[in-house]
């Protein structure tokens, strides 16, 4: 059996899996047996928000356990600390039924190419068969599975295992380690026929161990152990094991697993692209009175709070102080060691992403996860006008904690759109800005950028005098209106001839157009229309750029009032990702939200998975994301990006007509 690593080395692992399955009851429960305890936690209520790190010590070798958040709102936040783990532990849930949640887990570890096992918790709970269960897991799996353990039932209820490396029985003793039994009578096929299930997935991977195994010979037991180490951390298989973080049971198998199957720091130092000794900055927080802190993983050698750190800009700076992270608690350290996770004080500018070198130049990760589309989004302003300036400076904090934020400054309706990952992740942003910053902010839904179009041609004089005690203001245009082809923007043409508007004042009609177009007879931007330019006058005293620019407007105000405008909406289309036990639920989903299904095939590389695109209004993408996810268990999701835009009238156009009055009013 191979060896542990040096107890001056911390490896790290990271916790991942859906909302529901105990992902954070696993990792308190490991902490718990790591130290002496019993290792039952019960599943947590709530959902984890935040990536948080929890530092343990096993048989004499350190860990620090990276739980991420399982909510598919919150998963952005371990986006760049999942990268850094040696090994992740996926949990899921009993439950085959429940197996297609497992899924999103598990393509970000394949994707970032992390070794990792799964754990089936709540198997006190368990009703069904091991196997089914399995079954339904591998197809969303991109390894083969590999089962490390088989039940020990009794009444009806799973009561121990058989460790088919081990070939050893156990039972389990709530709040005790397990009891190591003779393999029951009962169960001697069934051990063998699993024993030999594991070997030969193993034996896809080593060819002396095929070859025994076509020649009927037994492969000893160390044999065994160093495929199974060799292949969980060359991500060749996912190995299996099942337990109870409620009663406690499988923890010290698993953390003896752990000892053996996860790899050395160095292997994710390589994935990482970082060449010599430095860290990976996993995620920002700013921390009060501590404020800015890098949670970094150290590669290479241990840290110094003394030791110059090459940044990714160039530049080199001393950490302000290194902190060692005990969940929400931070302790002052003068260095770390190699694969420890620690947060590093006022280092600027650092980003979560970033590797900082230590003795070396600057260097750029090779791992970058794609950024997630914010598929929900909030208009927000301050209560109090006086808060202004606090709210772009704790926006400009959040944002950098938080990958899956982002905030948008819309030119168009002038509001300040916060964009996220669903309603739950918005209002978690909302309560931490009054909560942290103290920023109370109100919120609404974000306008929809309607615009106006012309369905029919005009001609228009605009006339502007008006005489004062000195110099009068006079300037004449006649202009004719016409609609251009959607998308067609504008056109000015000027025909004047003759002199009867002076060139140099020609640009000021334009100018009056065009401000006039900034909000229609209905409310808003006007687009998609010919402006002609074809007669006027002047008064060789009283005219001027001013008078000419006024002329322009009314006219164009005017006219834009008999041209028969009608209201456009904007039309996105969307890339929705969803399992195919929800496709049909989406396709009725999109009608109902005054949507349009453009066609749907596999979604590459997602077995049981498929890709729906749709045309559907910039108005209903709120809501939808909302009946996407109770739709899906909370899976599916979409890309979106402007399409075209298209005429809406009846109910639709009251609507929006009455928003923009009330706006203006």
């Amino acid at each position: 059996m191979p060896e542990s690593k040096s107890a001056n080395v911390v490896r790290a692992i990271a916790v991942v899996g859906p909302t529901g399955a105990g992902k954070t009851a696993l990792t308190q429960a490991l902490a718990s047996a790591a130290s002496g305890g019993s290792g039952a936690v019960p599943n947590a209520a709530g959902q984890s928000t935040e990536t948080q790190f929890t530092a343990i010590e096993f048989m004499g070798d350190r860990y620090a356990l990276i739980d991420t958040p399982g909510a598919v709102d919150f998963l952005a936040d371990a986006d760049f600390a999942l990268p850094a783990a040696d090994l992740a532990i996926v949990v899921a849930d009993s439950d085959p039924d429940k197996a297609v949640l497992l899924q999103p887990f598990l393509k970000a570890v394949e994707e970032f190419k992390v070794p990792h096992a799964i754990f089936i918790n709540k198997i006190d709970q368990a009703r069904g068969r091991i196997r089914d269960l399995l079954e339904a897991l591998q197809p969303v799996s991109a390894l083969p599975l590999v089962a490390r353990q088989v039940p020990i039932w009794r009444d009806e209820k799973v009561a121990g295992f058989v460790d088919l490396a081990l070939e050893r029985a156990f039972l389990y003793q709530q709040g005790k380690p397990s009891q190591v039994i003779d393999i029951p009578a009962d169960m001697a096929e069934r051990e063998t026929e699993a024993r030999f299930q594991m070997l030969e997935k193993l034996a896809d991977f080593d060819d002396a161990l095929m070859e025994q195994l076509l020649s009927d010979v037994t492969p000893d037991r160390d044999t065994v152990f160093a495929d199974l180490v060799r292949e969980t951390r060359e991500g060749l298989i996912a190995p299996v094991f099942f337990g109870s973080t409620a009663q406690g049971y499988g923890m010290r198998r698993l953390l003896k697993a752990l000892r053996h199957d996860t790899p050395e720091p160095k292997f994710a130092a390589q994935r990482l692209g970082l060449k010599g000794a430095g860290a990976y900055v996993m995620r920002i927080s700013h921390a009060g009175q501590a404020g800015k802190l890098a949670y970094a993983r150290v590669f290479g050698k241990t840290i110094a709070d003394s030791d110059q750190l090459t940044l990714s800009d160039g530049s080199t700076q001393r950490p302000g102080a290194l902190f060692a992270v005990q969940g929400a608690q931070t302790k002052k350290v003068s260095s770390a060691p190699e694969g420890d996770v620690v947060a590093i004080g006022k280092l600027d500018p650092v980003a979560a992403g970033d590797l900082l070198g230590s003795g070396g130049g600057k260097q750029k990760a090779a791992v970058a996860p794609p950024p997630r589309f914010a598929v929900y989004q909030l208009a927000i302003a301050t209560k109090d006008r006086k808060d202004d300036v606090r709210l772009s400076g704790a926006l400009q904090k959040l944002v950098e904690e938080d990958p899956g934020l982002t905030v948008h400054h819309d030119q168009t309706t002038h509001e300040i759109l916060l964009r996220g990952q669903g309603e739950p992740h918005l209002r978690h942003v909302i309560e931490r800005l009054k909560g942290r910053f103290g920023v109370d902010v109100a919120t609404a839904r974000p306008s929809t950028p309607y615009q106006e179009t012309i369905r029919k041609s005009v001609e228009k004089r605009g006339r502007h005098k008006k005489q004062t005690g000195g110099h009068g203001q006079f300037g004449d245009c006649v202009i004719q209106v016409k609609p251009l082809p959607r998308g067609g923007g504008f056109e000015f043409i000027d025909k004047i001839h003759g002199g009867a508007i002076p060139r140099q004042w020609i640009p000021a009609v334009e100018a009056g157009v065009q401000d006039a177009m900034q909000k229609g007879p209905i409310g808003f931007p006007v687009v998609d229309v010919s402006v002609t330019l074809i007669d006027g006058s002047y008064h060789a005293v009283d005219s001027s750029e001013h008078s000419f620019q006024m002329a322009g407007r009314i006219g164009m105000s005017d006219a834009l009032a008999d041209c028969d405008p009608v209201i456009l909406e904007p039309i996105e289309k969307l890339a929705i990702y969803t399992p195919n036990s929800g496709t049909s639920k989406i396709n009725s989903a999109v009608s109902s939200h005054n949507g349009q299904i453009l066609g749907f095939e596999p979604r590459e590389g997602w077995p049981g998975w498929d890709r729906v695109d749709a045309y559907l209004p910039h108005s209903e993408r709120q809501s939808f994301i909302i009946d996407l996810r109770s739709l899906t268990q909370g899976l599916a999701t979409f890309e979106a990006s402007f399409d075209h835009m298209v005429e809406i009238s009846g109910r639709r156009a009251e609507d929006a007509a009455k928003k923009a009055q009330k706006d203006a009013a």
